[in-house]
């Protein structure tokens, strides 16, 4: 019907994770609160949160060495591993509250032990690997991690990488038995399918077009459905959270705080293995070291993934581009990202991140044949004919003017954008994006709802019991929960509690 109007208490734009996990917070927080979700798309987590879109890592800071710096004295800082790991832990928290309360049930649809490794080449890698071991290792984050440059011990730990090498190059990895592979769009159906049996509005096919801020602070949208017809939907609290598609939203809000922030697009292309033989032999997600001058989105990893019940084998990322900023965008989207507002701070972007530039023109040139002998420094034997190429999704890296950087700095990571009344928020950016949703969402509700939450908290520490603390300083808070998490997800508790 034409000109429909609906009002309700809160609008989630998108059907990815972010929105999942808000949306299944506050039916926890206030169930009388009417909810309702559209989605551009006819089905929930199809863009980013998509399993073939996003490398399925649950993201601890286990294997990734760019959570790790080597400061000028040679020393390690780790501070940024144990803030990205403290955060992952809320999000398993969440889950297993989640599988205990029986809101959702086989945690083993959406999340796989499986061994995290970092491994590097080269005699002065492999010192910075062994000097990052040692700073980690005695942490309780990470404890159980396992350090090698013994030819046989990684033999046995990854025989495919290490089988047919015939350069006598240094290598060594580290190995933590508590990593997770994690099916992030199997997660957001299962939360949808929640949260549509609890009495919250689910559309799909429905594309928000325009908002706009009413004078007792609600918000109207005018959306337009799968016929084409408009429809109006106010509510008093909107959430942003349509992955690369944001930006525009936000800007089309006109809150103050969404100006002076432009977005770049880069696109991710995987190499998936179509031998099962090949896939059989590696058992880990294997994160190498950014070449010099790369940035840290080009990792190279060697992942095993667990996906619809079936194991498969990915290599990448490589990067792409183009000026969509979701996979079903358009190629207009950059062009018309960019404003008054912003113009500035984009070229100042330019102008910082040539070698960004330059790099991703490097990577969409790459033939076949030069991503294989990438491939080939992580296992020796590869095959071009075993191999195809899957373009994962889009990600809108975040440029705004910041105090440290000046204008246009290039923002690494996830962005909660809010206005100052808390009436709507955006969030905007990338990885580690999907496995801090917790975290990220959690953050949502304090700046939005401060009248609530000390209300809410009790509600809060039932489903996540380290809310508020750092798990680094209570050992044994972190063993309980640990424990838990083994227990409620399923997990082996063998590899995942350390005492």
């Amino acid at each position: 019907m034409n000109n429909r109007e609906t009002k309700s208490d809160v609008i989630l734009i998108g059907a990815g994770i972010m929105s999942a996990t808000l949306g299944t917070f506050l039916k926890e927080l206030v169930p009388e609160w009417e909810i309702k979700v559209f989605e551009k798309l006819e089905n929930a987590g199809e863009e980013s949160t998509n399993e073939w879109n996003n490398a399925g890592t649950g993201h601890a800071a286990l294997c990734e060495l760019n959570y790790t710096v080597e400061k000028p004295d040679g020393s390690i800082d780790i501070s940024k591993a144990i803030h990205i790991n403290e955060q992952f832990q809320l999000s398993m928290q969440f889950w297993s509250y989640l599988v205990n309360s029986k809101l959702i049930s086989n945690p083993q649809d959406f999340i796989m032990l499986l061994p995290h490794m970092s491994m590097v080449l080269g005699e002065q890698n492999v010192t910075f690997l062994k000097k990052r071991f040692e700073a980690m290792s005695n942490n309780p984050l990470f404890q159980g991690m396992e350090f090698s440059d013994d030819p046989g011990k990684l033999m046995e730990w990854i025989p495919l990488i290490i089988r047919d090498r015939l350069s006598n190059e240094p290598i060594a990895a580290t190995k933590i038995n508590s990593g997770t592979d994690v099916n992030f769009g199997a997660l957001t159906r299962l939360l949808f399918d929640h949260l549509k049996n609890n009495n919250v509005d689910i559309h799909y096919n429905h594309k928000v077009d325009n908002m706009k801020r009413n004078s007792d602070s609600s918000w109207e949208l005018k959306i337009r459905n799968a016929s084409g017809a408009v429809e109006r939907h106010t509510a008093k609290f909107v959430f942003i959270g349509g992955g690369g598609g944001s930006l525009h939203l936000l800007q089309k809000s006109g809150i103050p705080e969404g100006k002076h922030i432009g977005g770049f697009p880069v696109s991710g292309i995987f190499m998936v293995c179509n031998n099962p033989n090949v896939v059989e032999q590696h058992h880990a997600k294997v994160y190498g070291k950014a070449k010099v001058g790369a940035p840290p989105m080009s990792v190279p990893h060697l992942d095993t993934r667990f996906i619809d019940n079936k194991k498969s084998l990915l290599f990448g990322p490589f990067a792409g581009f183009s000026p969509k900023f979701l996979k079903s965008g358009s190629m207009f989207d950059l062009i018309t990202s960019i404003n008054p507002s912003n113009v500035v701070t984009m070229l100042a972007g330019g102008a910082k991140n040539l070698s960004l530039t330059k790099y991703l023109i490097e990577q969409v040139m790459l033939s076949k044949e030069k991503r294989l002998e990438e491939l080939r420094e992580f296992i020796p034997s590869a095959k071009g004919e075993d191999w195809d190429l899957v373009v994962a999704g889009q990600r809108v890296q975040v440029i705004k003017d910041t105090e440290a950087g000046g204008k246009g700095t290039l923002q690494f990571g996830t962005e909660v954008i809010c206005a100052d009344d808390g009436s709507i928020a955006a969030l905007l950016g990338a990885s580690p994006g999907a496995s801090t949703a917790v975290h990220v969402m959690l953050e949502v509700l304090e700046r939005c709802f401060p009248e609530h939450i000390k209300e809410w908290e009790p509600k809060i520490k039932e489903m996540i019991p380290s809310y508020g603390l750092s798990l680094l300083e209570n050992p044994e808070l972190l063993h309980e929960i640990q424990t838990l998490i083994a227990e409620s997800l399923m997990l082996s508790a063998k590899e995942l509690v350390y005492s």
